[in-house]
């Protein structure tokens, strides 16, 4: 009985710690678990991340390896043996990796390769933050430290007492164009590159990379692939450095470490520059400082510990992709290596992300919250254009064959439209312009289909162009996004009503037998047999449930195509209530992402891929704003907690997590290139947005819990507000959001066509 009664004690005082408030975020990095999503594989992605330890958009991460080499699932929390602490630039595993090398602590018996050097660790002896990463490797008897800067890092290994501890650094091999290592033991220095990368082609493409180690090295040797040399330095397919000394019990030994995609001498000085005569406390500080100035941009008050511990770590994520490859050479000019053309070149450049991800949420956010970070971002797409001829839609860090969309038009579009200026917009409209009426160089580039597309209003499901529905939907909006971008910057309108016409090309493939979108043939016929649950084909990652709501543009023309608002709410419900049942003939299989959804129970709804992630928020457009507050909350509770399966699908570049961050704060950029965000309602009590400009919106909602998650009645600095979107300009300037919250839904606010989100449809201006 007595043991009885003490478990029960212990279960009653385990529910209060996970139910207990957080009233005050103090120390913001501290919530954030760098591990979220790492539980994952190819068939099952529950995040599909890595634990990065870096800086914000730091030219450089690291992680530690659990895979091998070329795998792109570099770590995963089932993982029992680690092989390495690698400097990455992942951006996805499915992208995979470029410009990457490894480190390794070994001791007794000399083992390099990756099969040998591995050791078992335990999660119960890891440390995983963003600022620093520590673990015990069981069989080196070493304890490994890390921590970073954006372009640098600093180890610090804890050895044993050994006559044998050995640091192996592996170079990676590269068939294409080797990989090279020297050692320079009278500066306890080793030096080399890495030329690997997943994506190209990439020309002159180097990682360069300087190592500084703060003890004499007593062993020398260089390796190639399974075999030890005795020579100082090597150029091969796969080359790396052994370097050994005696140590005693405790002794830690220290190592600098920088990189640069431009030549040794430029690692070099990115090591003094971000280093200094720092200690590994002192970086590690800085680190940590940097994580929570960013993150404390949002101060959230009033959740439950998970709640919190969720929203920073998928606010972590937001402040990774794409990562800066510029660098700042010895007389502080910004330069960079082009993945285009392989020259050194002056000015910005970011590379790793996939706009078809991206465009929906997580630049929006950059533009909120972060606008100085991408106006550096769209500094870099002007270098990207005048080097490579093009927008690039999936960079990595080159132009990369993956995904549909001309979505680069979204992102330069929004960012212009939400305030971002300084920077050559007219070189950039130049670059939509091109990119909106040419087909590229490859399928992703441009405009695969842009014949059809311009002179039918739509791309044909039998011309043998993939995926034809899902691109002409996505041309659509973007066709909307540069007609929004040219009336911004006064271009005549005999120049841009094209634009506009073609943005209601997504009404060729509306279907008015099923209500859904499908493709249609060349001679104007629709696609047969048509199945709406067959995933890919005409669409993309999904079925016609999922992209049937791509019209972010025109949501009252797809109303008006339903038959009005009750039919579109009707059609909205059914995403939910329908059985979550699929075809994957297409695939030949099941696709991760078709399991995802199946697994979730919401039906037809798969929030783990992003074309149907801003449909909860479109019951705004048609009278049930209520709805929109019921689905949002449903799915931050049940799709998103920071533990190892904490997504319901791939994280992608954070996209996925600036969803949550968005709908925890009570609002979601549905149609970018438009200054509007549309409401749901928010997760905590109360939120302080920290804007760039000095300003500051307040989100109060002091009634908010599990149960009231509705609003009931909503002020906007202190009057009476019923419309169910915020204007980002007026946002901009400062705002208070007092929100009275209930457990029963208010259905008289918001209920007005007045009060609706912006639709081209209705757009007396166009």
């Amino acid at each position: 009985m007595k043991s009885k009664t003490l478990a029960i004690g212990l279960i009653l005082s385990s529910a209060g710690l996970m139910a207990q408030t957080v009233n005050k975020v103090t120390d913001p990095v501290e919530y954030v678990n760098p591990l979220m999503g790492t539980d994952s594989h190819p068939g099952l992605s529950n995040g599909n991340t890595y634990p990065a330890v870096a800086v914000p958009w730091g030219m450089n991460f690291w992680t530690p390896q659990t895979g091998k080499m070329g795998d792109g699932w570099a770590y995963t929390y089932k993982s029992e043996k680690i092989k390495g602490f690698k400097q990455t630039h992942q951006p996805s595993p499915w992208m995979n990796d470029y410009g990457q090398f490894s480190i390794m602590p070994v001791t007794g018996k000399l083992r390099f390769t990756e099969e040998d050097r591995e050791s078992w660790f335990s999660h119960k002896a890891e440390t995983s933050k963003p600022y620093y990463y520590s673990v015990y490797l069981a069989d080196a008897d070493v304890t490994t430290e890390l921590t970073p800067t954006e372009r640098a890092a600093q180890f610090r290994f804890t050895f044993p007492k050994s006559d044998e501890s050995y640091i192996v650094i592996d170079a990676f091999e590269s068939k294409r164009d080797g990989s090279y290592i020297k050692i320079i033991p009278s500066e306890r220095k080793i030096v080399g590159y890495s030329t690997r990368y997943s994506r190209g082609p990439l020309p002159n493409f180097k990682n360069y990379f300087v190592i500084y180690v703060d003890k004499d090295f007593t062993v020398n040797k260089t390796w190639e692939g399974k075999d030890l040399r005795d020579g100082l330095e090597l150029t091969a397919n796969h080359a790396g450095a052994v370097i050994g000394f005696k140590t005693t019990k405790g002794e830690k030994v220290n190592l600098k470490v920088a990189s640069s995609f431009i030549s040794i001498e430029q690692a070099e000085l990115n090591l003094k520059r971000e280093l200094a005569n720092d200690s590994f406390a002192a970086t590690m500080a800085k680190a940590k400082a940097l994580w929570n100035k960013r993150l404390n941009a949002i101060q959230v008050e009033g959740g439950s510990v998970d709640q919190v511990r969720t929203f920073y770590s998928c606010l972590y994520r937001t402040l990774f992709f794409p990562h800066k490859m510029y660098e700042l050479d010895a007389s502080n000019r910004i330069v960079h290596y082009s993945p285009y053309n392989g020259k050194t070149l002056p000015g910005y450049m970011f590379a790793g992300t996939g706009f078809w991800d991206t465009f929906r949420a997580l630049y929006p956010f950059l533009n909120l919250m972060y606008p100085s970070i991408n106006k550096e971002m769209q500094e870099g797409l002007i270098n990207d254009y005048k080097e490579g001829g093009w927008l690039p839609e999936w960079s990595s860090p080159g132009y990369a064959d993956i995904m549909i969309g001309n979505n680069s038009a979204s992102v330069v579009a929004d960012a212009y439209i939400k305030g971002l200026r300084g920077y050559d917009i007219n070189t950039l409209w130049d670059a939509l312009v091109h990119g909106a009426n040419n087909e590229g160089p490859m399928t992703a580039v441009g405009r695969k289909g842009v014949q059809y597309y311009n002179s039918l209003g739509y791309v044909p499901y039998d011309v043998e162009i993939n995926e034809n529905a899902a691109r002409t939907l996505e041309y659509a909006y973007d066709d909307f996004a540069i007609y929004q971008l040219g009336k911004a910057l006064g271009k005549p309108k005999s120049e841009i009503d094209i634009y506009a016409k073609r943005s209601q090309n997504y009404r060729n493939l509306f279907d008015p037998a099923t209500g859904l979108m499908r493709g249609k043939n060349k001679d104007g016929k629709f696609q047969s047999p048509f199945n709406p649950f067959k995933w890919g084909d005409a669409f993309t990652e999904g079925n016609s449930w999922h992209y049937s709501w791509s019209v972010f543009q025109d949501v009252q023309g797809l109303v008006d195509l339903l038959g009005g608002n009750e039919k579109f709410v009707t059609k909205l419900d059914s995403v939910f209530s329908l059985p979550p049942v699929f075809d994957d003939s297409y695939y030949g299989g099941v696709i991760h992402e078709i399991r995802e959804m199946q697994i979730a129970n919401m039906g037809q709804y798969a929030h783990g891929n992003q074309p149907i992630q801003h449909m909860i928020y479109l019951y705004n457009y048609a009278g049930a704003p209520w709805k929109t507050q019921y689905w949002a909350r449903e799915t931050m509770n049940r799709m998103y907690k920071a533990t190892p399966d904490g997504y319901c699908g791939d994280e992608d570049n954070g996209q996925t997590s600036a969803w949550y961050v968005f709908s925890a704060l009570g609002f979601y950029p549905v149609t970018p290139a438009v200054d509007q965000y549309v409401m749901g309602a928010p997760l905590f009590k109360k939120a302080t947005l920290q804007l760039e400009n000095g300003k500051q919106i307040v989100i109060s909602a002091p009634e908010n819990s599990d149960a009231n998650r509705y609003v009931s009645t909503l002020t906007l600095n202190g009057k009476p507000y019923t419309r169910n979107w915020f204007s980002h300009s007026e946002l901009q300037k400062g705002a208070v959001l007092n929100y009275k919250m209930s457990a029963a839904p208010n259905k008289q606010r918001g209920t007005n066509k007045v009060d609706f989100p912006y639709s081209f449809s209705n757009d007396k201006n166009k």
